[in-house]
């Protein structure tokens, strides 16, 4: 009788126990069986008995369940910004400071291959020395007077190139370059700063001296064009021009109500000369 209430007392319990033991479980294990994935990240997971990284799917935002023997690990997906300050040569080796920045961000859809090949600290690993070897590359193939005066966006945009295309085989996309500032040796820049100060006047000069050029062109073909007005108008003036317009101004001061003597000249020209009070 004993061993029967026993056996009753055992199956009563066995199924507590099973519960109990199970709910002890999912509370210890309940860390390792979720994860939840922030704003701005994504996540990739690595499963210890199917292979390893899961390179073809990358997980998003929010809450997610996974088998307490895998793992998952976040990446910021957002857009990001490494500054960099170094020292480069010119192609007449002086030596240039250069301080720029990098806006990055990894490929969503490659963040597993990027986790498998690289890792959590890509920035250190790839993003950094493409930046360095892309900005001594171009550097190096400028002078220090085209750095200064011409070329600052032009080295931009080929940093920017060449760092995208070692990036791209990393899985990560280079957004922008920006090149906040360039020194040079003080002694060099105060020459190349000589240098256009003296090419800026000499272009002034040269511009003084083409205005001056144009204007006595100006005033030469408005002399020309004057004597020839005189010329013409002198050809085109006759005595019997003159006299008509004398005749004509004698009949208007006639009709004048303003009392005047009016003397008809006899010299040829017919011209009047007139004597009065003016009214």
């Amino acid at each position: 009788m004993n061993q029967q209430q026993q056996n009753l007392d055992f199956k009563r319990i066995l199924p507590i126990a099973i519960i109990v033991g199970a709910v002890l479980l999912l509370i210890i294990f309940w860390s390792r069986m979720t994860v939840t994935i922030p704003a701005g990240h994504g996540g990739v997971l690595f499963k210890l008995f199917a292979g390893g990284v899961d390179t073809e799917m990358t997980y998003k935002e929010g809450f997610h369940f996974l088998a307490p023997w895998n793992s998952m690990y976040l990446y910021e997906t957002r857009q990001q910004e490494v500054a960099e300050e170094m020292n480069v040569l010119s192609s007449n080796g002086l030596e240039i400071r250069v301080d720029f920045s990098a806006w990055y961000q990894p490929k969503w859809e490659k963040l597993g291959y990027l986790h498998s090949q690289i890792g959590t600290d890509y920035m250190r690993r790839v993003v950094i020395p493409s930046l360095r070897s892309a900005a001594r590359s171009v550097v190096g193939r400028y002078t220090p007077e085209q750095i200064y005066s011409t070329k600052r966006d032009a080295i931009q945009i080929e940093i920017f190139d060449e760092t995208k295309k070692l990036l791209d085989e990393k899985y990560v996309q280079l957004n922008q370059v920006l090149i906040r500032s360039i020194t040079l040796p003080p002694t060099i820049k105060t020459a190349i700063e000589s240098k256009l100060k003296q090419e800026q006047e000499a272009l002034e000069y040269e511009f003084k001296l083409e205005k001056a050029e144009q204007e006595a062109e100006r005033q030469r073909i408005d002399a020309e064009g004057k004597a020839r007005a005189n010329k013409i108008l002198s050809a085109s003036i006759t005595e019997s021009i003159l006299r008509e317009k004398g005749i004509n101004a004698t009949l208007k001061l006639a009709e004048s109500p303003n009392s005047k003597v009016v003397i008809i000249g006899n010299s040829g020209d017919g011209l009047p000369i007139i004597l009065g009070d003016n009214k």
